[in-house]
């Protein structure tokens, strides 16, 4: 238990030293709290290349820690002037521990993600629907599912004042692939809180809900719980946005790992 303590401070501890650290970065401008709502919004008109670092602490019965490099570039297309398509490709670099006596640690890619949202980018209420497919690039069964994965995806969000809410939802079932794989009937559902503050600094918390339709009821949910800071800032001209989180899973299938401290750098591409 204290050695489980210990990796959780040690995660916790990154993202705050992180963001201590961005309190001395570049000066922001008067137009940076809508570009940080920009950033925070995942269907708007902006490129962006996110680079996502994921610690995750204590996995299974040898407390493993598991690391993934991940990768989420945003490229939007003007259909018309009042309609978007936002292309979206979630794609990672995964490093497990040895989780289970037996078990080697194991690096390598992950599957890759890729999603379209049609957005009508019109009234107060956001929002924007299209197609999610799984496509199973991982170089080893452990990370990933060894099947093509195919379902909808939905996002809506209002911008309030200085807040940014919404919700993230897709489905995935499988449509191909090994044979000897499980099949994949999951969903999974991202809420995101953000208030903005001044000098670019802003409070976020997004974490993503999975659900497992296939599993049984005491391993089918994945509630993880928690948040953290963000700022956006110039190197330079470049603007970027810099983020640090942690979250706690309160729900979660035995042996996955019950925390996980995330570290972000987004570079911006306003148009």
């Amino acid at each position: 238990m204290a050695a489980v303590a210990r990796s959780r401070r040690r995660g916790a501890g990154g993202v705050v030293a992180l963001l201590l650290l961005v309190g001395f970065a570049g000066p922001v401008g008067a137009d940076d709290l809508e570009l940080a709502k920009k950033s925070q919004n995942p269907i708007a008109n902006l490129i962006a290349l996110p680079l996502e670092n994921n610690l995750r602490g204590n996995s299974g019965s040898r407390n493993a820690l598991e690391y993934d490099l991940t990768l989420k570039p945003v490229y939007p297309v003007e259909l018309t002037p009042k309609l978007l398509m936002i292309n979206r490709v979630i794609a990672s670099l995964i490093h497990q521990g040895r989780r289970r006596p037996g078990e080697d640690t194991e690096t390598g890619f992950g599957d890759i993600n890729y999603q379209a949202f049609f957005s009508p980018q019109t009234g107060k209420v956001i929002w924007g629907v299209g197609p999610s497919l799984f496509i199973p690039t991982a170089s080893d069964d452990r990370l990933g599912t060894g099947k093509w994965s195919l379902g909808p995806a939905a996002v809506v969000l209002a911008k309030p004042g200085p807040w940014l809410v919404g919700t993230l939802v897709q489905h995935a079932w499988s449509v191909g692939g090994k044979s000897n794989r499980n099949s994949v009937n999951a969903t999974s559902l991202q809420y995101f809180v953000n208030y903005n503050f001044e000098a670019g600094f802003y409070f976020t918390s997004n974490p993503t809900i999975v659900a497992d339709w296939d599993a049984n009821s005491r391993s089918r949910w994945t509630v993880p719980f928690g948040g953290g800071l963000g700022k956006i800032f110039r190197l330079g001209k470049q603007p970027v946005d810099l983020r640090g989180r942690f979250f706690y899973n309160v729900v979660k299938p035995d042996p996955a790992p019950p925390w996980q401290a995330q570290i972000e750098v987004k570079l911006l591409f306003p148009k």
